[in-house]
């Protein structure tokens, strides 16, 4: 808001709504991107060790943490139980992470 050519564009009278969406807004699009990429990975974590351990979404809804949960009875003779929504979590945080890492650079 106090860049010279924020100013220089008051100097030659165009309107504050024209700023905002020509110079303002787009420079506020990725910051705001990374942050919300990087709560959603955190989101997710949250909500799924929460239903991990039976406080978060409960039954008939479905939720990786309770699929987790469910599985630990399971893991030495069907593993692919826990294995498969364990894996799911920890690519979609990852995903989320290369995605803000990946916007943050730009």
């Amino acid at each position: 808001k106090q860049s010279a050519f924020i100013e220089g564009e008051h100097a030659i009278g165009l309107p504050r709504r024209d700023i905002l969406v020509r110079h303002i807004l787009p420079n506020c699009i990725t910051p705001i991107l990374v942050r919300l990429s990087l709560s959603l990975g955190s989101a997710i974590l949250t909500v799924s060790s929460l239903s991990f351990l039976g406080i978060g979404v409960q039954p008939p809804d479905a939720s990786l943490g309770r699929m987790l949960s469910e599985a630990q009875t399971y893991i030495f003779s069907a593993p692919g139980f826990a294995l498969f929504p364990g894996v799911f979590i920890v690519l979609m945080v990852l995903g989320f992470s290369l995605l803000a890492e990946g916007l943050k650079r730009d």
